[in-house]
């Protein structure tokens, strides 16, 4: 069922059973690297984290990449590294076009050409299909849905979160529900300065999450968003959303991932709720990929 009242959405939490049946740690993650990195025009109508004014470093971006997948797998995930092209410089945010559930490869069906492009490439979808993965091509449906950018997942009840943007229409919320196996999605708007849910919001472990409220167009929307996580939700401000705090990621039930602008960013009793969580904090600097407009969730791709 999909919701877009949050009073209605809230009842439905409260009145049925969503049971945590559902996988929540990857067997690995999805990375593409970059590959002549620089930061494309085209995207930055509606993403307003961009850093124009500064070229990029393709050499320093590079290292910062296996800095990242260094780091992750020093934690005990694998890593599936993919080449990225000069043809698409976003393609080392790979989460917003192909994400997984257990058995199933999703394509996502994108705002922008320059992103299109990254959905043809035939080697990730060949990888997944010759181990088993259904297909599921979202480039098929009369929509927008750039999947894990615009869809928050509690994995594990199988409950989404969906923030409408200029990347996602109604549409592409529906074909998602479907194409994740979603039991319950919640739609609700975002702010028009605002582009991807993944950059205000969070899902970690399942079992909190974070979330900068003021990113939310209508104003109960954090509430219901909070009824589905009752005193495990961290609300960020606009400090700590800009610098990316709200693109962390949890990759178990104890690892949490963030980049180092948004690690230096975190308050201090922010910092000791999600350690009081049971949550442990690793960072690495990836200030010159964020020049692109994304951070560390937006690189990682989990596979289950």
């Amino acid at each position: 069922m999909i919701i877009d009242n949050a009073n209605l959405f809230s009842t439905m939490l409260a009145n049925q059973e969503y049971p945590a049946d559902s996988p929540v740690t990857p067997k690995g993650v999805l990375m593409v690297e970059p590959v002549g990195f620089y930061v494309g025009i085209e995207t930055a109508l509606d993403n307003h984290y961009m850093d124009l004014a500064t070229a990029a470093d393709p050499d320093r971006a590079i290292r910062q990449f296996h800095g990242l997948v260094s780091l992750i797998r020093k934690c005990g995930t694998e890593v599936l590294i993919f080449p990225g092209s000069k043809r698409t410089p976003d393609d080392v945010f790979p989460n917003n076009v192909f994400a997984t559930v257990p058995g199933r490869l999703v394509i996502g069906n994108m705002r922008y050409p320059i992103r299109q492009l990254e959905s043809e490439r035939s080697d990730i979808p060949s990888y997944f299909t010759e181990r088993g993965y259904e297909l599921i091509d979202l480039r098929t449906k009369n929509c927008v849905a750039e999947l894990t950018g615009v869809l928050i997942m509690d994995r594990a009840r199988r409950i989404g979160f969906c923030g409408i943007s200029e990347r996602v229409d109604r549409a592409g919320a529906e074909a998602m529900h479907r194409a994740f196996g979603l039991r319950l999605t919640y739609c609700f708007d975002l702010t028009a300065d605002e582009y991807h849910t993944n950059v205000i919001f969070s899902v970690l472990a399942a079992r909190a999450c974070v979330l900068y409220p003021d990113a939310c167009a209508e104003s109960s929307a954090p509430e219901a968003i909070e009824a589905a996580f009752p005193g495990r939700t961290l609300l960020l401000d606009k400090f700590e959303k800009d610098h990316f705090v709200g693109n962390c990621i949890s990759l178990n039930n104890e690892d949490l991932f963030m980049s180092q602008a948004a690690a230096d960013a975190l308050r201090p009793e922010n910092r000791a709720r999600l350690e009081s969580w049971g949550f442990r904090i690793h960072s690495i600097e990836l200030d010159e990929l964020e020049k692109a407009g994304g951070s560390l969730r937006c690189m990682v791709a989990k596979i289950f």
